[in-house]
């Protein structure tokens, strides 16, 4: 079978309720897919009314009931609110690979008033429940996926023609009270996370849920060497100061031993001089490679720009005291001084290897936004690769 793209939308009720950490480890470990993209959306009624005009088919194997059902689901649970005329928030999911379609349909599961076991997302998630007489008391299907390979590029170019307008770092579909200020932060899950098919990017934004924040950004980034450069230009003259005691020493240490002669304070500070700024760029060169698969001396200088080799998933969360709020689930930056329960602890194994990145302040999160630049509509790029133009 081709290499295909699949989709799972994530309903607003099974975000409401951080469900979706759960629901993309599922997917990522029990298909072996390449995650190719997500992105949210506040569907407007055009977005919704288009896409639920496509869920009764023919190609679809659940009885047309379930159809039905599904269809009155999305435009009661996916427009806007009739009453305030919020719209809700909801995060579409991409993945492509050999048969991604079936793979895709086959963990997410079918509806039914009877099922046995948790073997599909649907068996955990959703809810399908009926009367005596069959009438349907309460429903929820918590994800929401295409039959076939057609269904899904006709599904998928709708959502990629309202990418644009009804998607990226959503506004104003979260309610506050009128003495909170919400603050936005980003997230990085870093590389590590994705060196095979496994749970593990799930499993951190599992732990981020804890902070009761609402997500209202995501995109896969594939950061470039020039991104992880500014991203982390920072840190390089903090690394050229700090490691200057340390290189000294051992460079003292070094050189007494192989030329037998002491080395007096002075010439050792001179050594840190020298050296600490050459080991302080050879650290940060580690960490661009980390972050986007090459050095800046590995590569040409024209090729910088260029998306990486290291796959990462941003997201923006939002909430009142976000930044705070975040730091204090993930950790410390060093994963053995990171407290039980931290991100940190439990993924991290270096300073650098660390599992995800957070921004320190609300600052920092709006210069970290320019360069990442979450809202990117990298969606519809990734489907009119498949698809062609929408």
């Amino acid at each position: 079978m081709s290499s295909q793209l699949a989709y799972v939308i994530v309903t607003p009720y099974s975000l409401y309720k951080s469900r979706t950490g759960g629901i993309l480890s599922r997917l990522i470990t029990r298909t072996g897919l390449d995650l190719a993209d997500l992105r949210m959306f506040a569907p407007s009624a055009e977005l919704v009314k288009e896409y639920a005009d496509t869920i009764v088919s023919a190609h679809d194997t659940q009885d047309r009931k379930i159809q039905e059902l599904l269809k009155d689901y999305v435009l009661e649970h996916l427009s806007p609110d009739p009453k305030t005329g919020r719209r809700r928030r909801v995060m579409v999911l991409l993945f492509r690979g050999d048969d991604a379609v079936r793979k895709v349909r086959n963990v997410v599961g079918n509806l039914s008033p009877s099922r046995r076991g948790g073997e599909t997302i649907r068996d955990t998630y959703s809810d399908l429940i009926m009367d005596d007489d069959g009438k349907v008391r309460y429903f929820e299907p918590a994800v929401l996926a295409a039959p076939s390979e057609a269904e899904a590029e006709k599904k998928l170019k709708i959502w990629a023609r309202y990418s644009e307008t009804d998607g990226g770092i959503l506004e104003n579909v979260n309610a506050y009270a009128a003495t909170d200020s919400p603050e936005r932060t980003l997230v990085l899950i870093k590389p590590d996370n994705f060196k095979f098919p496994n749970g593990r990017p799930g499993n951190v934004i599992d732990f981020f849920s804890r902070t009761g924040l609402y997500i209202v950004g995501a995109k896969v980034l594939r950061m470039s060497t020039s991104q992880a450069m500014e991203f982390y230009g920072p840190v390089r003259e903090f690394l050229r100061a700090k490691l200057k005691d340390g290189v000294s020493a051992k460079a003292k240490e070094i050189l007494e031993k192989e030329f037998g002669f002491k080395i007096g304070a002075d010439d050792q500070k001179a050594l840190g001089e020298i050296l600490g700024p050459i080991q302080g760029d050879s650290q940060f060169d580690n960490i661009v490679r980390f972050m986007s698969g090459h050095a800046p001396g590995e590569i040409p200088e024209a090729d910088w720009t260029k998306p990486g080799t290291q796959k990462c998933i941003a997201l923006v969360y939002e909430g009142v005291g976000a930044v705070n709020k975040i730091r204090e689930v993930l950790g410390p930056t060093d994963p053995s001084k990171a407290p039980p329960g931290s991100i940190r602890r439990e993924f991290g194994s270096t300073i650098m290897v660390n599992a995800a990145h957070a921004s320190d302040s609300v600052d920092n999160a709006k210069r970290e936004f320019g360069i990442v630049k979450p809202g990117e509509n990298t969606f519809k790029q990734v489907v009119e690769e498949v698809f062609g133009k929408v």
